[in-house]
């Protein structure tokens, strides 16, 4: 079952009257709306890979808190973690990140693409 999915039983029925698209960037909007989540990937992006424990050295949180947000980034799918021994490696996943990148691109080009030519705010 895909990350939009599981948020999607959680939330309310309204959110079907959304399309597909629309729905997907609000999840991923959700977990990328915290600025540790940001840290943690820019941080996985200047290092390529590293054990989780090192991530909480960088990032001025608790190792648990740090590690629930290791789980949300995962669980969306825009970082890997492999175990190994009793520690996780972490690193990004770049084929997601490119398209989550490509996903908002085309989304806030469709609204460029629209003017309205009587509003003058």
């Amino acid at each position: 079952m895909s990350y939009v999915c599981v948020i999607k039983q959680r939330s309310m029925r309204k959110t079907e009257q959304f399309t597909l698209q629309e729905q997907e960037l609000a999840v991923l909007s959700r977990v990328l709306s915290h600025p540790a989540r940001l840290a943690i990937l820019k941080f996985l992006a200047e290092t390529e890979c590293c054990i989780s424990g090192d991530i909480s050295n960088e990032i001025p949180l608790s190792r648990t808190t740090v590690s629930q947000h290791l789980s949300e980034l995962k669980y969306a799918g825009l970082i890997k973690g492999e175990i190994e021994g009793v520690k996780v490696n972490y690193c990004l996943d770049h084929a997601k990140i490119r398209a989550v990148s490509e996903q908002f691109n085309e989304f806030f080009s469709s609204i460029l693409n629209h003017k309205n030519p009587s509003c003058n705010l």
